[in-house]
Formats: structure tokens, C-alpha cells, sequence
């Protein structure tokens, strides 16, 4: 006999200021126990010394994680020249150091280079597994590791702000696996210095933006004054980037038992339009199956028939 979980049966998303003095594992159980949630999961790891928006799954809005973390991030950070550090932020020992300085030109000249999709290295100190390791647990140990470089997009990468010739701040938009620490590592290099990370703020996450954001003592306060639910963005919130297919009561009564859906009236033709625009390379489509305004599942189109993913049971 299955074990009943326990906690409140919440669904959505809520949307964390992460501290700096917590991992995002460590955040994410903490709102889950002040908030007594069932089931969590969190959408995209933050650096543990970063702050700002990390997304909260609660329920069945866990079974979208992957939607949240594929979308398009900003971050904001401070590159402090003339020291390298072993994890490429400050919480590291210093390996390496260097009186260059670069100017503000040289640094508008290099940032060309990290346009676009680029060739990018993920720091020592990373989730990377290696042979089953994660390269953090490896690195702690004392083990140099060769990690292999990765293809990661990047949109935007702006000089924002210049306080003193060691410093500057800088904004960046870019897609998914995109490691800041080696951005700011390898923008130093480039400039014949050395570098890292001092300050790291996450701004948005798809649609998650710190406009939705609560610190810990605010969802402590929240949590107090009234029901968690009410906190939650829906769970297709993560799920911006995938066109809806209405159903209708049957139909989605028909998914929910795992069962296909067949479209084949002329009528069923403007429903598909819209997810027929969004087919990819493999000529199937993904889509947020809804029914009377509500969620149902996330389906794969392939043809006229709709089949079921991932069943949401809200």
C-alpha cells in the first residue's frame, strides 16, 4: 500500500527571492516546510552565494520543472579583475592573480565575442556529473577535472555600470545551461586579466521575474496570515512557450484516463492551426491540452491525434 504524503495537496508555482546563504535544495525545502506543501521541485539551480528568482514547484505544477528551466534567464553580476578563484565566484580560494586592468573599451570590444551561440567550459565547481560524480563532490576532494566544453546561447551581455577599476557590473540574457562564473571567467580572460564572480542576482526565469517574488520572511509572514494556495501562480505559468489546444469535457475526460484523442472533423481544423505552427523538426508538436479553463495535460499532436505526456490532476 502506497504511503500518503504528507502536507497540503498545493498545485502552482511560487516564486522565491533565494538568499545568498542558502542552495537552492536548501531554499526549496524551506518553503515547502512553511508552507507544508506535498510534493516540490525548483526550476533552474541558482549558485549557492546567487540571489533572486528562483521557481517553486508545488503538486503537479512539478511535472512542468523542465518547461520553467528551459526558458530564457537575465542575470545581473559584479566582475571583480585581478583574482581568479578556484569555484569562479567569492567563495572560493584564490588560484590566480593579476594587475591588468581593462578599460571600459576593451570591454565593449570583447563582449562581441560572447554573443550568440558560444563554445563555454562549466566551472569546476559545477552539477556536472562526471562518471556518475557531480564535479562539485570531485573538485572538494582535491580532483582536477577536464570537463568538456558545451554549446550554450547567449543574447545579451552588457557592460551596465563601472564603480572602481577592479569592478563592473554587467547584465545578461541568455538560454538554458549558460554558467555565469565561466561568462565572467572567460570575459576576464579574453581581456588578458584574471577574474570572478562578487555579487550574482538571477532577474527572471521565462515569466518568472522578481515582480512575483517573495523572500523567506515575507512567505513566512504570508503563510501566516492565510492559505499558501493563494500565494501560487498557476502551473501553466512555466508553460508560455507551448501553444493550448481547448478540449471539450469528453475529450478531456478521454485524456485523463490515458486515452488518445482523435480530431478529424472539419471544425477540429482551427483547433489545430495554432499547434500545427509550432511543430518542430520530428513533425510532432507539444501543447497544454486545457478544458472549461483548466489545465488538463501536456500532449503531443501528431496529426489529428492528440496523446497524453504528462496528465495534470488539478
Amino acid at each position: 500500500m502506497a504511503r500518503k504524503r504528507k502536507g497540503n495537496p498545493l498545485h502552482g508555482w511560487l516564486v522565491l527571492d533565494k538568499p545568498g546563504t542558502l542552495t537552492s535544495t536548501q531554499a526549496m525545502a524551506k518553503c515547502r516546510w512553511l508552507c507544508q506543501g506535498e510534493k516540490a521541485g525548483h526550476g533552474g539551480t541558482l549558485d549557492p552565494i546567487a540571489t533572486g528568482v528562483l521557481p517553486i514547484a508545488f503538486g503537479e505544477a512539478t511535472k512542468t520543472v523542465q518547461y520553467a528551466m528551459d526558458g530564457t534567464k537575465t542575470y545581473r553580476f559584479l566582475l571583480k579583475f585581478g583574482e581568479a578563484t578556484d569555484t569562479d565566484d567569492r567563495a572560493g580560494r584564490v588560484i590566480a592573480s593579476s594587475d591588468v586592468r581593462p578599460t571600459d573599451e576593451a570591454i565593449e570590444a570583447a563582449l562581441e565575442r560572447f554573443h550568440g551561440w558560444i563554445e563555454q567550459i562549466p566551472p569546476q565547481y559545477s552539477a556536472i556529473k562526471v562518471e556518475g560524480e557531480r564535479a562539485y563532490d570531485l573538485a572538494r576532494e582535491g580532483e582536477t577535472v577536464a570537463l568538456k566544453s558545451r554549446q550554450v546561447r547567449v543574447d545579451s551581455f552588457l557592460l551596465t555600470g563601472r564603480p572602481d577599476r577592479d569592478h563592473a557590473w554587467f547584465e545578461v540574457e541568455c538560454g538554458k545551461g549558460t554558467y555565469m562564473r565561466s561568462l565572467a571567467r572567460d570575459l576576464a580572460m579574453a581581456l588578458g586579466t584574471v577574474g570572478h564572480i562578487g555579487e550574482l542576482r538571477r532577474l527572471s526565469v521565462g515569466r518568472f521575474t522578481l515582480d512575483h517574488a517573495l523572500t523567506l520572511e515575507q512567505l513566512e509572514q504570508a503563510v501566516a496570515e492565510g492559505d499558501p494556495q493563494r500565494l501560487l501562480l498557476p502551473i501553466e505559468t512555466a508553460l508560455d512557450q507551448l501553444p493550448e489546444l481547448s478540449l471539450t469535457g469528453d475529450e478531456a475526460q478521454k485524456l485523463r484516463q490515458g486515452q488518445s484523442v482523435l480530431l478529424l472533423k472539419r471544425t477540429d481544423l482551427t483547433r489545430l492551426d495554432a499547434v500545427r505552427a509550432s511543430v518542430g523538426e520530428d513533425g510532432d508538436a507539444m501543447a497544454l491540452a486545457s478544458s472549461g479553463g483548466r489545465p488538463v495535460a501536456l500532449v503531443r499532436v501528431e496529426g489529428a491525434e492528440i496523446k497524453p505526456v504528462r496528465i495534470l490532476h488539478v
